[in-house]
């Protein structure tokens, strides 16, 4: 079933000499339940893409559809409460605060939904655990490696049981091993847990732990490439 579904997508920005169009009439259909990276050069609209369906940009024309909900026909409200409840949020730069532990780090998205502080804990400590870090939940961000940060920042991702993983360049900051160690999590969280992910990517290597690359170049998509398992 098409969990997420963007059709003739546009994307313009600026206007007569300095217009720009980013999106040029998109066609993507991802399924609930698969891991799909999207790849292509700077410019090409791959994180426009990205933004529109982390409903954080609005399309030019076409439609986004999320569960067969037209997202742009949504109130800011709305799509607030869309992010909040189905999509969880992976950055390149960790994005953690740094006076706050690992676990408190992990509860905010509770907090902006309104959760009991029990409730918070308990759930934040079954993120951590997910994540092999539960015994480093009372760490502070520069107590913890690049690998263990960005496995807080996907604890944090997962603590609301969202729908949608979407991660933007989510080895950008690591070296290899831990690049390979964040992937192999991700593709667990996806196999196991049945979380849809979308990841933007320049790399093939840790694309290829995708079932599915969307290469994109110049506004379009270019080839749906589906990986052996």
């Amino acid at each position: 079933m098409a969990l997420i579904e963007l059709k003739n997508l546009t994307k313009t920005y600026g206007s007569g000499d300095h217009l720009f169009q980013a999106l040029k009439g998109i066609n993507l259909n991802i399924n609930d339940g698969e891991f799909v990276a999207l790849m292509g050069p700077s410019g090409s609209g791959k994180s426009t893409t990205m933004n529109i369906t982390a409903c954080l940009d609005t399309p030019t024309s076409g439609s986004y559809l999320f569960k067969d909900v037209a997202v742009e026909s949504l109130s800011n409200r709305q799509r607030t409460l869309l992010r909040r409840n189905y999509l969880g949020f992976i950055f390149q730069g960790f994005n953690l605060l740094s006076r706050t532990s690992a676990r408190e780090n992990v509860e905010l998205p509770l907090i902006y939904r309104g959760d009991t502080p029990k409730s918070r804990r308990i759930a934040a400590e079954k993120a951590l655990e997910k994540v092999g870090l539960l015994n480093w939940k009372n760490n502070h961000p520069n107590q913890l490696s690049g690998g263990q940060q960005q496995r807080v920042a996907i604890a944090r991702a997962i603590v609301t049981e969202p729908s949608v993983l979407l991660a933007d360049e989510p080895t950008g900051n690591l070296d290899s091993k831990n690049s390979k160690d964040i992937m192999s999590l991700l593709t667990n969280l996806n196999q196991d847990l049945g979380i849809t992910v979308v990841m933007v990517t320049h790399e093939t290597e840790m694309a290829e732990y995708a079932s599915r690359i969307v290469h994109f170049l110049d506004g379009s998509i270019q080839a749906n490439e589906v990986i052996d398992s």
